[in-house]
């Protein structure tokens, strides 16, 4: 992606803000490069399949890009969104399903391509398009877009900002973005390391 089409800094700043005022708190500590995703391996996924488990990813990425620090790819977001479907989210994995469906679908019917292979202003607009429910309405029946968009966006979130223990947040990604510790709540830690 070009320099130029991203504009992942004032969202980096809106999302550092975000997470700020949501209560994370612990004392401060380094930031340091955390290594890129390479290819998920074979049967990695426990609910989707590796094609969902890349549009998650790029949707995932555009909600939180890669700048100068690491963004949702990095941090494993979609490690953390199959591992959460396959558990306490099991009631969305059909919501995701087709609503992947739907928008690789919205996708090829407007450009004949594949979300993954849209430039980043493109796929910008399609999710722009998607949150404002400006979609195609013989393609997204079920689930409603601004729902499906609502959700992925809260989940993204969640996998960058919640503890590496549920799946995302790799090698402490947005803690190190923040200048924070591992937040350590004292009576809380109920899992082990």
């Amino acid at each position: 992606m070009k320099g130029a089409e991203r504009r992942g800094a004032s969202r980096r700043a809106c999302l550092k803000l975000l997470a700020a005022a949501g209560g994370v708190a612990a004392g401060a500590g380094g930031a340091s490069a955390v290594g890129k995703l390479g290819p998920a391996p074979k049967g990695t996924f426990r609910v989707l399949t590796p094609e969902e488990a890349r549009l998650v990813e790029s949707v995932a990425e555009q909600i939180i890009p890669t700048d100068k620090d690491p963004g949702a790819r990095e941090a494993g977001v979609v490690f953390f969104i199959d591992k959460q479907l396959a558990g306490p989210y099991a009631r969305f994995a059909e919501q995701y399903r087709v609503g992947l469906d739907c928008l690789q679908k919205t996708c090829l019917a407007a450009h004949q391509k594949r979300f993954e292979e849209l430039s980043w202003s493109e796929q910008t607009r399609m999710l722009q398009s998607l949150e404002s429910g400006k979609v195609p309405k013989d393609i997204w029946k079920e689930p409603n877009p601004k729902a499906f968009f609502n959700l992925i966006r809260d989940h993204s979130m969640q996998g960058f900002y919640g503890s590496p223990r549920h799946g995302g947040n790799r090698n402490y990604a947005s803690y190190k973005m923040m200048g924070l510790e591992y937040p350590r709540l004292i009576g809380q830690n109920r899992y082990a390391k």
